[in-house]
């Protein structure tokens, strides 16, 4: 973070300083909430959980470096007492960010943020020192420690906001004003709580409302090839670039293809040049992605080369996003077992099929979560899909959603031992170890709280128990 004085925070988020001996101590470490993260000169943020209450740490953070803690009642060392932390680490964050001078770029949609945004932050650290979200931490807390990480060196702040209800990205949007608003997509994740997409795509649209107009270098990039995001162009008064394959896109793809291993290649051509790109991510809808990141690029001036060169020299910055690993005996093993919905789903069983190209295919498959309604239809459609793609073999984990995966497969032409549905992790990795063979391609996807990941961990530590067959 930049520095501040304890006394100039407090000013900020209206806090009362406790037990603090001389207020002119700076925060010059990062601001956290968590106490295994402090460091010298760190501000420490206490929230209250359902199972830590961060005011226990109180004592230990400021032992390990922290010069204060931001609390909501005094903790006996030094602190600033406030009546709402949350609110407390917004208002700090969005005085941080009007001091600072970087260009300030938001992204939402309903799927692949996190793998854009990665993308976008690595192009742009090729023309200039960038901050970026870490994960998915794209709430109203994960946002404002992020854009309190920024220093005076930052030139790029690069944020994801993520919404489970109308209002909640205006607000993120709010705590930073972005310069650039990138819109990726309108689906069907979180659709159980927005209602419909029509709802998912106004509270996505937020985001471009909020952006400065195009005199004052206000920029939507939104996706040509979605009508909902790109209607959101009337919802602005930024200047609109639109991305996608659409031959009315300002930045796009031609010459879309995969490689071998299942890599996508295309030209990219924008309005300043066109340059070749082979990324290497795996499957066909990091196109999207990269193209949504070549139209941040270019919009802050870099040119088709420069962009070209970055995206092709980009990998996955976070965890369980298609994460591909070969073991010593030939099997792959595809860990994107960090989230899932019908759109992720369908692009994750492309990407494996084209990775698959003469080997045997594994879709390890749980549930979808927050699609209400739609839960049975969707699960359906994404078992009718991997037979439709030729996966060799579907495993369905987990309860009823699972057993709907099976079913749709089912129905669609899959008898035998072509899928199959069991009770948990384990049943799966047990059933992998006995079948698979040297050579096959396996993918692990489902929604966080299914914890797949555990299977492709399980599989990667397991080479040696994988008879040849």
């Amino acid at each position: 973070m930049i520095a501040l004085s304890l006394a100039e925070i407090a000013a900020v988020v209206g806090g009362q300083t406790h037990d603090i001996p001389d207020p002119s101590v700076q925060v010059t470490g990062p601001v956290v909430r968590d106490s295994r993260e402090v460091e010298s000169g760190s501000l420490f943020v206490a929230f209250v959980g359902e199972r830590v209450d961060g005011h226990d740490f109180a004592a230990q953070v400021v032992e390990a470096g922290a010069v204060a803690v931001l609390a909501s009642h005094p903790v006996g060392v030094p602190a600033i007492v406030v009546d709402d932390v949350q609110k407390a680490l917004g208002a700090l964050a969005r005085d941080v960010v009007r001091r600072l001078g970087a260009t300030l770029v938001a992204l939402t949609g309903s799927a692949g943020k996190t793998s854009t945004k990665d993308l976008i932050a690595q192009v742009l650290q090729h023309k200039a020192p960038t901050v970026w979200t870490p994960g998915s931490l794209n709430n109203e807390i994960g946002l404002p420690l992020t854009a309190l990480s920024a220093t005076e060196e930052t030139q790029f702040l690069v944020l994801e906001m993520g919404a489970r209800g109308i209002g909640h990205i205006r607000y993120l949007a709010e705590l930073t004003p972005p310069k650039i608003g990138l819109v990726l997509n309108v689906g069907t994740a979180h659709i159980g709580e927005f209602g419909g997409r029509e709802q998912i795509a106004q509270a996505k649209g937020e985001l471009v409302e909020g952006l400065p107009p195009a005199a004052d270098g206000g920029t939507a990039v939104l996706n040509a090839d979605d009508p909902l995001v790109r209607a959101m162009a009337s919802r602005t008064k930024a200047k609109v670039i639109l991305f996608g394959e659409s031959d009315e896109a300002d930045v796009r793809a031609e010459n879309v293809r995969l490689t071998d291993t299942g890599q996508p290649a295309f030209r990219l051509r924008t309005p300043s040049g066109d340059s070749d790109v082979t990324m290497r991510l795996y499957g066909e809808h990091h196109v999207s992605n990269a193209l949504a990141a070549a139209a941040v690029a270019h919009e802050l001036g870099m040119s088709a080369e420069e962009i070209a060169t970055a995206l092709s020299e980009a990998g996955s910055l976070s965890r369980w996003r298609m994460e591909v690993t070969e073991r010593p005996d030939g099997v792959t093993v595809v860990n994107d077992a960090y989230n899932a919905n019908p759109e992720s789903m369908r692009a994750a069983l492309r990407a494996l099929v084209a990775m698959g190209r003469g080997r045997r295919t594994w879709a390890v498959l749980g549930k979808m979560a927050e699609l209400g309604d739609e839960a049975l239809a969707e699960h359906d459609a994404v078992g009718r899909l991997a037979v439709r793609l030729n996966v060799s073999k579907l495993v369905a984990v987990g309860g009823i959603e699972a057993s709907w995966l099976q079913l749709g497969a089912y129905n669609e032409g899959s008898w035998g031992e072509e899928s199959v549905h069991v009770s948990d992790a384990q049943a799966a990795v047990d059933l992998l170890r006995s079948q698979l063979r040297p050579g096959d391609v396996v993918l692990v996807k489902a929604s966080r709280s299914v914890g797949l990941e555990s299977v492709a961990a399980a599989l990667l530590g397991a080479e040696g128990e994988v008879a040849a067959r």
